[in-house]
């Protein structure tokens, strides 16, 4: 099965999937440098990162202003990014990624694929409070500390999108102690067990 194809069932355009396959292009020429994924995973990096990142963009409405934390390699903040060029052009993104050298690559990715990014070089607890709509972060920490960005980050009403994998309940459990929360399961595309969890109303308990 082509590796693309997973991309039909998340409506992208032909413009959008030029745009992707340019920031293939440009992982796979930084990655064996700085190490954004791990190389096994590469060799699915159309439905581990990119569709992984396409469908957490799905789960949205289009805020003002989507901050990723943790950017990291670009998913899901870059991927984003590069899906808004086209349909939500108005939209503010931030990535905040404290490691210099991926910072430099995340603003090399999209200024070659003609993506609208703020990059935020600095750790998460130390950048300044972000309000923003969508608060995204993948792959990064359990939920509880998760949401600990979100107090800081997360702007009133706002919406926080953490994919997380088969465990997702007990992280939810877990966090409950310290935290109120609503939260929905969006089940994943790409993986059987995972979800991407819509997370509002965070409150400390």
């Amino acid at each position: 099965m082509n590796e693309k194809s997973i991309l039909e069932g998340l409506n992208v355009s032909r413009e959008t999937l030029q745009r992707l396959e340019r920031f293939e292009q440009v992982i796979l020429k930084w990655n064996p440098k700085i190490n954004l994924v791990s190389r096994s995973s590469l060799k699915q990096i159309w439905t581990r990162h990119i569709a992984d990142s396409v469908q957490v963009f799905r789960c949205a409405e289009r805020p003002d202003h989507w901050v990723d934390i943790g950017s990291g390699g670009g998913f899901p903040g870059l991927i984003v990014a590069i899906v808004a060029v086209e349909e939500a052009p108005d939209m503010k993104v931030t990535l905040v990624e404290s490691d210099q050298r991926k910072s430099a690559f995340l603003r090399t990715a999209a200024r070659e694929c003609g993506a609208r990014v703020t990059v935020v070089s600095k750790r998460i607890e130390e950048a300044d409070p972000q309000n923003a709509g969508v608060l995204s972060a993948r792959a990064l920490a359990d939920l509880s500390l998760l949401l600990e960005f979100a107090e800081r980050h997360l702007g009133a009403g706002g919406t926080a999108l953490f994919p997380k994998g088969e465990s997702w309940k007990k992280e939810v459990d877990n966090a409950r102690q310290r935290w109120q929360f609503e939260a929905e399961p969006v089940k994943s595309l790409t993986e059987p067990e995972a979800v991407i969890l819509k997370i509002r109303g965070v409150a400390r308990v």
